[in-house]
């Protein structure tokens, strides 16, 4: 049996294909699932050479970065283990949340990171 992605609409987990359509019998919403993959892929969060990433990567910072209430910045190529993505707020755009030696716990905008 395949494994389809739940109704958009509803997130319903009774979809079914009909053709090159997929439905969902509870809410009658018709979607394509070729848009599916391309709606899930443009929400991924990206780095700063357009990488995915994923919770648990390790990245790298790409510029000195400077933190309120610190005399000290973070300094390029401080490598962040174990990233964990967030849904980011919506002023600040900080979608990472790590732990940083030195700094401990912060956010991050994936911007300022690459995948290593």
């Amino acid at each position: 049996m395949e494994n389809l992605p739940n109704c958009p609409e509803c997130n319903s987990e009774y979809t079914y294909e009909d053709g090159n359509l997929l439905v969902c019998p509870e809410c009658a919403h018709e979607w394509s699932a070729d848009a599916a993959e391309k709606a899930e892929e443009a929400n991924a969060v990206r780095d700063s050479n357009g990488n995915i990433l994923t919770d648990g990567d390790t990245v790298t910072v790409i510029k000195d970065l400077k933190v309120k209430g610190y005399l000290t910045a973070i300094k390029l190529g401080t490598k962040v283990k174990n990233i964990r993505l967030i849904d980011g707020d919506l002023n600040a755009g900080h979608d990472i949340d790590c732990k940083i030696d030195g700094f401990g716990a912060m956010k991050l905008k994936s911007e300022f990171v690459k995948k290593i």
